[in-house]
């Protein structure tokens, strides 16, 4: 069968053009010119050209098509690329839901995330049928990831045999743009001045790709499923990584709403901050989920975390060569603030 794939350039994508590969497809992808096409590299495909704003594109790579997945998008969170997410996230994604189903496609998997489900409350979990209501918060990638489900489900009613998955935090091997493991990176160098009190889902790359073939397999159309694998708060993820990796967790931990105060203070005044105020709100949040669907309709199962991490810090550790974080003047202050921190909040507390 003839399966397009989108996205095929970068960390999950990536990975999924080579479960599909291994499973059998003739695989189409569906990238811009100036794609690097090299993380697949090995692997026999026919090359689509254009861009999945590109109505007419689309329509060409639709051609003789049997399976689509969808898993072009915009992850960033900064403020400047708002109108770059919506138009990939959400007007790309109507662009591709809306051909396929004139094609007459047999499955359509859109890789959505978890973020357009919601996220818990502080100390819980939630599943696919969680209300969403963070839309406030103002988050492009979120906000465009959501309103594209809503798209994909309209498609449903009219004909699309649509099935989304939700993965969670993506780590592991193999990234070929550097972007989902800017954690680990960033936490192996020491860029993690600061953190606040929040909590993640971590799941491994490899098990994403095969959870959209589990999808494709036995998904059933118009339904959602959370692809996701250990609950972590902030806390002990940053213990863990420490563990495995020997280099110290960022020495300050704030809470959520004084950090975000502090960030929109320094946007007013212009002051140049690491962080922007999307990403802190965002990291304050309780990204905590079950995957009991996917498991029980799907037959997911996700490896143990401990791989997961492991293999992640081994990589990203070899790709920055031995560069280890320095223990300067900075480090030292943040730390002892630090202490000051926790002495404050168990005395108010």
């Amino acid at each position: 069968m003839t399966t397009l794939l989108t996205g095929a350039s970068g960390f999950l994508g990536s990975h999924l053009a080579r479960a599909l590969a291994e499973r059998g497809d003739e695989l189409r992808v569906f990238a811009r010119r100036g794609s690097d096409l090299t993380p697949i590299e090995g692997l026999e495909y026919e090359r689509a050209i254009g861009d999945v704003t590109d109505r007419r594109a689309v329509r060409r790579a639709m051609e003789g098509v049997e399976r689509v997945f969808h898993v072009a998008g915009r992850t960033s969170l900064r403020a400047r690329d708002r109108d770059a997410v919506f138009a990939v996230n959400l007007r790309g994604a109507k662009m591709m839901f809306e051909e396929a189903r004139a094609a007459g496609v047999e499955r359509f998997v859109h890789t959505s995330t978890v973020g357009a489900i919601g996220v818990a409350r502080r100390g819980g979990v939630v599943d696919e049928e969680a209300a969403f209501e963070i839309g406030h918060l103002g988050i492009a990638y979120v906000n465009s990831k959501h309103e594209a489900e809503l798209e994909g489900f309209r498609e449903a009613v009219h004909g699309l045999p649509l099935v989304i998955v939700n993965p969670t935090f993506v780590l592991g091997p193999d990234d070929p743009t550097g972007t989902s493991m800017g954690l680990v990176r960033r936490f192996l160098l020491g860029q993690i001045p600061a953190y606040v009190d929040g909590a993640l889902n971590i799941v491994d790359v490899r098990d994403i790709a095969a959870g959209h073939l589990l999808a494709d397999e036995k998904g059933e159309v118009g339904e959602r499923y959370i692809l996701g694998g250990r609950n972590f708060t902030l806390d002990r993820l940053f213990a863990d990584l420490s563990r495995i990796s020997g280099v110290e967790p960022p020495p300050l931990k704030l809470p959520g709403r004084l950090a975000i105060a502090g960030i929109d203070a320094a946007d007013r005044l212009r002051i140049p901050l690491p962080a922007r105020g999307d990403e802190v709100r965002s990291a304050a949040l309780w990204w905590t989920y079950r995957s009991a669907k996917a498991k029980r309709e799907l037959g997911f199962s996700p490896r143990p975390h401990e791989e997961t991490l492991t293999e992640a810090v081994h990589w990203q550790a070899e790709q920055l060569a031995g560069r280890r974080p320095s223990d300067g003047l900075e480090r030292l202050a943040l730390r002892a603030a630090g202490r000051i921190v926790g002495t404050l909040e168990r005395v108010v507390g």
